[in-house]
């Protein structure tokens, strides 16, 4: 236990983050190794084949992350990231050996490593909930998403600097290296200790105690440890008076929909299409090889992580809604204008397009990425946020991988103008949603977001209570 207790707070909330890194690099990687792998197996032509290899990822990830949520409960949040980091090198591995031409093998291998991806998309922001303070948890909330977009950064930068190999050791060779960032978040994650909430739940106060110890001050550990013995008596109530048809009650139906809604509308908004496909998006704009459009990924992924470090400054001075209400509306004008201008204007620049989708990742970078999340968190009443959660994220999941599947097939089949064009109309949409059907939730209970919405109940005295203080929502 003396190398326990030498742990800092630093590691623990570093390496509970780290799997932000996995997720992101996954994102990111197939950008780069596409185009390669597209002249390798002559499947430029098939933007079916293209979609379901691309999208495996996120059908694994919308199981992954439900099946570790429910795993986590029972063997713990520290031994599924241990799992989650196992599974992800072992598809990494995979899908940088697959025979060639076997986009069936690959599509599989993908799938599989979505399981790990999801699991992390889960188990880090719920590890990191668990261990951080009160006062941290809206900054390390953005950490996570720092360590999500320096993933995507640092997948583009390998890319980047692997694109003179041969074409049929290139995008191997970025797929096989997503192992390394899961070996080094092994490593780490062996040092971690087990969050203090699961632990009090399954009867190991002394060892939540010492947990504790490593990441509060001496007089905040007893409090602390009476306030999690009382969530976890609390949350054990709620439960058992919940099912899934609760989610529809009166009491909870608004909620519900505005938390589930701002997280699918984050994902069909279209982000992904920029993502994964940006060098086919210039190659189409401009004619430049894909190959050698790499560059434009890394200026992407800069953009992404400057915007979360500008959304860490600002995220508690002003609303969400307003901040969503600004994003969604310069992201959708800088999918519709492209459009417009080349309708009308026979001779415009080629590249416009990508400038404009520049834009849009800036302002998506710093509201509807981190806020979506945040007020997914903030959002659901405790009686039904489980639930409402893992639907959220499964939601979340299920847009990723439309807009990652449809993509390339939309583009074969219409003008890449008109594509971005349907993509901006969602946004403009998602902003409708946010001003009519979202309340605002920052700095303010859970029982004031619930009065505020229409039609909506009183909480029940459980609930009432936690949000007074008697009995924490959240340890």
């Amino acid at each position: 236990m003396e190398t326990e207790k030498k742990i800092s707070s630093k590691f623990i909330y570093f390496f509970g983050s780290f799997g932000g890194i996995l997720f992101g690099y996954d994102i990111g990687v197939m950008t780069g190794a596409l185009p390669f792998l597209q002249s390798d197996w002559g499947i430029r032509g098939e933007p079916a084949v293209i979609g379901f290899i691309t999208s495996g990822v996120m059908f694994g990830a919308i199981f992954g992350g439900a099946i570790a949520g429910q795993l986590s409960d029972k063997y713990g949040r520290r031994k599924m990231i241990l799992t989650a980091a196992i599974v992800f090198a072992i598809g990494s591995i995979l899908c940088a050996s697959v025979p060639p031409n076997g986009s069936g093998f690959l599509v599989v291998a993908r799938i599989f490593l979505g399981l790990a991806v999801g699991a992390a998309s889960a188990l880090v922001p719920a590890y990191m909930s668990e261990l951080a303070p009160a006062k941290l948890r809206g900054r390390l909330s953005g950490l996570n998403q720092t360590m999500i977009v320096s993933g995507m950064l640092i997948s583009y930068i390998v890319d980047f600097l692997l694109k003179d190999l041969p074409e049929h050791w290139a995008w191997r060779v970025m797929l096989g290296a997503a192992a390394v960032p899961a070996i080094i978040l092994f490593i780490g994650v062996l040092r971690l200790p087990e969050s203090p909430r699961y632990l009090i739940r399954h009867g190991h106060e002394d060892e939540a105690i010492k947990v504790l110890g490593y990441i509060r001050r001496p007089e905040e550990v007893d409090s602390e440890i009476e306030d999690i013995k009382a969530t976890n008596e609390l949350e054990k109530k709620t439960s058992k008076q919940t099912t899934w048809a609760t989610l529809l009650d009166s009491k909870y139906r608004y909620l519900v929909i505005a938390g589930i809604g701002v997280a699918a509308f984050q994902q069909f908004q279209g982000a992904n299409a920029i993502f994964y496909y940006i060098p086919l998006i210039v190659e189409t704009a401009s004619g430049v090889e894909a190959s050698n459009a790499l560059m434009w990924p890394i200026i992407q992924g800069i953009i992404l992580v400057l915007g979360s470090l500008l959304f860490l400054a600002i995220a508690d001075r002003f609303n969400r809604r307003a901040l969503l209400t600004l994003g969604g509306t310069v992201m959708g004008l800088s999918f519709v204008l492209p459009a417009i201008i080349n309708s009308v204007v026979t001779d415009a620049p080629p590249m416009m397009v990508v400038g404009f989708l520049s834009v849009y990742v800036a302002f998506y970078s710093f509201t509807w990425a981190p806020l979506t999340w945040v007020i997914v968190g903030e959002m659901f009443p405790l009686a039904v946020r489980g639930r409402s959660s893992g639907l959220a994220s499964s939601f979340n999941w299920l847009g990723s991988f439309a807009v990652a599947l449809i993509f390339p097939i939309m583009t074969a089949s219409m003008n890449q103008d008109h594509v971005f064009a349907i993509f901006g109309v969602i946004c403009l949409l998602g902003v409708l949603f946010v001003r009519f059907r979202v309340p605002e939730t920052r700095g303010r209970t859970l029982e004031e977001i619930q009065a505020s919405a229409p039609g909506a109940e009183e909480l029940s005295d459980l609930e009432k209570a936690a949000e007074h203080g008697n009995v924490p929502a959240q340890s």
